[in-house]
C-alpha cells in the first residue's frame, strides 16, 4: 500500500514537471494585427522563433476594441497569455493593475541597449523609473504639405503657427485651391488627434501633474485662435480624415494633417485612394511634390511637440517569464525586421538600430516594400532626409498625460470629446475663445 502511494506521489511529480515542461515551451501571443495579411507574418515569425529557440508561440489575434476588457477578465481569472500586443494607452493602467511584469519588460529594455530606443517611446512606458513596457514600432502624426507650392512662392516649411498663416495667406484660394483641411466632426476621433497634436504643439494640455485639470488660459487662446484660422481656411461642412485625402490627392490643398499610412497612397500604389491630381492613379507626381513636418510650434512652446502613437510588447504577470522575454528580444532584435515589414508605412523603428550598428534598423526598414497593390520600398519613393525626418518625431513625441503621469485622466478628458465639441461650436461663432476656454475646464473638471 505504502509503495503503491510512493509509486503515486512519483508519477503525479513526473507528470507535473512535464506539464511545466510543456508549458515552458509553448507561449501565447495576442496581438492586435489581426488582417490576414499580416496574421500570416507574425504567424511566419512564430516559425521563425520556434525554429531558432525551440518554443512555440500560439499567435492568437485579438479585436483592438476588445482588448482592455478580454485583458481585464483574462487577468481576474489567472489567465493572461504570455505576452500582449498592445497602444500607449495600456501601458500604464495595466502596470498599475498588475497585468504587465514591469521588471521583465524593463530587463528586455536594458539588455537591448535603452540608448538604441526612441527616447520619446521609452518616457510614455516610464512606471516608477522602469520602462513597463518594450517599445516595438510607432508613427507620427504629420502635416502633409505642397512642397513645390511652398518653395515656388518663397515661404517657410509649416513647422509653426506663424509659418501656417503665412502660407494660408499665400495659397489659400477657395475652391482651385484650399490653404488647409482641419477636422472639424466631432465625434470623430480623427478630430480629437488633430486637436491634440495642434494643442501640444503650443506646449497645452488638459491635465497636470498633481491630477487637476484644467487648460491655461493664455495659450489655449492662441490654439484655438490658430485652429480657427486654418479652419477658415479649409472647405466648409464636416471634415474628417476622407475629405483631408480626396482634397490634397486632387491637388486642391496646400497643407492636411494626416498619418504616414498616407505614404503609398501619396505614391499610387493603392488603387482603393488614387492621387487625382493627374490622369495617372499610378503616378509618383504627388509624392515628388509632397513635404512631411512632424513637428511643429507654437508662439507659447518655441520647441514644439510631435504627437505619436506608439506600440509595445508587453510580458504579463502570468507569463511563463523567460520564455516570454526571449520572444520579446527576438522581435525587436534578430525578428526586427519582419515585425516592421506587418505593415512598414505605418510601423517606424522605435529601435533605430543596436549598440555596433545604430542606424541598422532604419536601413532595414526603408527598403521595406509598401503599399497593397503595387509595392515599393519608401526609399525608392521618398528621398532619405525625408525618412530621417518621419522617424525623429518619435524621438521626442509625446501624448497628453505622459509627462504628468496622468495618461488615463487625459483618455477619459479626449474620449468624452467635450473639446471637439466646444471647439466646433467656439468655430461656427457660438462664444469667443476665452469663454470657451472657461466652458471646457468647467466640464472636464466633472471627468473622474
Amino acid at each position: 500500500m505504502k509503495l503503491t502511494k510512493r509509486l503515486l506521489i512519483l508519477a503525479t511529480a513526473t507528470l507535473m514537471a512535464g506539464t511545466s515542461l510543456a508549458q515552458a515551451q509553448q507561449l501565447r501571443f495576442w496581438t492586435t494585427e489581426n488582417q490576414p495579411d499580416r496574421l500570416a507574418k507574425q504567424e511566419q515569425m512564430a516559425a521563425d522563433f520556434e525554429a531558432q529557440t525551440g518554443i512555440s508561440v500560439d499567435v492568437i489575434p485579438v479585436e483592438e476594441k476588445d482588448l482592455g476588457t478580454r485583458a481585464t477578465a483574462a487577468f481576474a481569472a489567472g489567465d493572461l497569455p504570455d505576452v500582449i500586443y498592445h497602444t500607449l494607452q495600456f501601458v500604464l493602467p495595466w502596470a498599475e493593475a498588475g497585468i504587465l511584469d514591469t521588471e521583465a519588460n524593463n530587463e528586455v529594455v536594458e539588455e537591448l541597449g535603452r540608448g538604441t530606443f526612441a527616447p520619446g517611446a521609452l518616457s510614455m512606458a516610464d512606471f516608477d523609473g522602469e520602462t513597463a513596457a518594450v517599445p516595438v514600432d510607432g508613427w507620427t502624426q504629420m502635416i502633409v504639405y505642397r512642397k513645390d507650392l511652398f518653395d515656388a512662392a518663397g515661404l517657410a516649411p509649416p513647422d509653426s503657427y506663424e509659418n501656417i498663416i503665412a502660407a494660408l495667406a499665400a495659397l489659400h484660394n477657395p475652391p482651385e485651391m484650399y490653404g488647409f483641411v482641419s477636422a472639424t466632426k466631432v465625434d470623430e476621433n480623427f478630430m480629437s488627434q488633430v486637436l491634440e497634436h495642434v494643442f501640444l504643439a503650443n506646449g497645452v494640455t488638459p491635465v497636470h501633474a498633481d491630477g487637476s485639470v484644467g487648460f491655461d488660459a493664455a495659450p489655449m487662446i492662441e490654439s484655438l485662435e490658430f485652429y480657427k484660422a486654418i479652419s477658415e481656411a479649409s472647405p466648409p461642412g464636416e471634415l474628417y480624415w476622407k475629405q483631408s485625402r480626396e482634397l490634397y490627392f486632387a491637388g486642391q490643398a496646400a497643407m492636411i494633417i494626416w498619418s504616414p499610412f498616407i505614404m503609398d497612397e501619396l505614391a499610387g500604389l493603392r488603387d482603393s485612394a488614387p492621387p487625382t491630381i493627374n490622369d495617372d492613379p499610378t503616378s509618383t507626381e504627388l509624392a515628388s511634390k509632397t513635404g512631411f513636418i512632424t513637428r511643429f510650434s507654437g508662439p507659447s512652446n518655441p520647441d514644439g511637440a510631435a504627437w505619436a502613437d506608439i506600440r509595445y510588447f508587453g510580458v504579463t504577470s502570468d507569463a511563463d517569464t523567460d520564455a516570454a522575454a526571449q520572444f520579446v528580444r527576438f522581435s525587436v532584435d534578430d525578428g526586427y525586421a519582419a515585425t516592421l515589414s506587418i505593415a512598414p508605412e505605418g510601423k517606424f523603428p522605435v529601435r533605430r538600430g543596436t549598440p555596433d550598428d545604430p542606424e541598422k534598423f532604419l536601413n532595414i526598414w526603408a527598403e521595406l516594400p509598401v503599399g497593397v497593390d503595387r509595392k515599393a520600398p519608401l526609399s525608392d519613393l521618398y528621398s532619405a532626409d525625408v525618412i530621417a525626418n518621419i522617424v525623429t518625431g518619435l524621438e521626442t513625441a509625446n501624448r497628453w498625460g505622459v509627462t504628468e503621469g496622468q495618461l488615463s485622466l487625459a483618455s477619459k478628458i479626449i474620449n468624452s470629446q467635450i473639446i471637439n465639441r466646444r471647439v466646433r461650436e467656439y468655430m461656427d461663432g457660438d462664444r469667443d475663445a476665452a469663454a470657451t476656454v472657461e466652458l471646457i475646464n468647467s466640464e472636464i473638471a466633472e471627468i473622474e
